[in-house]
């Protein structure tokens, strides 16, 4: 786990807001895959979910985001991250984006809008877009 957290019910809060931030950007094309479920399981472990937490979590975060008309809920906590830790949200991202090897205009939208509200430099989110791109492009 990367993100080191004091409270363990904050931490199960972050990870549940941090899901639906994912599924949200999964969603957004209307074409949510299991290719794109396999993004956000394997970033949620990445982030600290227990295994036998995974489940759990990813269902309260889908209803969550199902639940939320504006993404500020899901970046509130996100944004006091350290660039490092926003760093690794944002290629998770984009890795759900370019899953399916092309973005459209509903998903750079969100990411551009993602980039003011995680205060990410616009330069450095160019180039981890491209850098995810180039790799679901091999």
């Amino acid at each position: 786990m990367f993100f080191k957290k004091d409270n363990k019910k904050n931490d199960y809060y972050f990870l549940v807001k941090v899901g639906a931030l994912l599924i949200h950007t999964a969603k957004i094309d209307e074409n949510y895959t299991i290719n794109e479920e396999e993004i956000i399981k394997k970033t949620l472990l990445e982030l600290g979910v227990k295994k036998d937490n995974l489940s759990s979590t990813i269902k309260e975060a889908k209803i969550i985001e199902e639940n939320s008309n504006q993404i500020l809920e899901f970046t509130r906590e996100v944004k006091n991250l350290s660039e490092n830790e926003k760093i690794k949200i944002i290629e998770a991202l984009w890795a759900i984006i370019y899953s399916n090897k092309d973005a459209d205009l509903y998903e750079t939208n969100l990411m551009r809008r993602l980039a003011g509200l995680l205060y990410i430099d616009n330069k450095i989110m160019g180039d981890i877009k491209n850098k995810i791109k180039n790799e679901n492009l091999k």
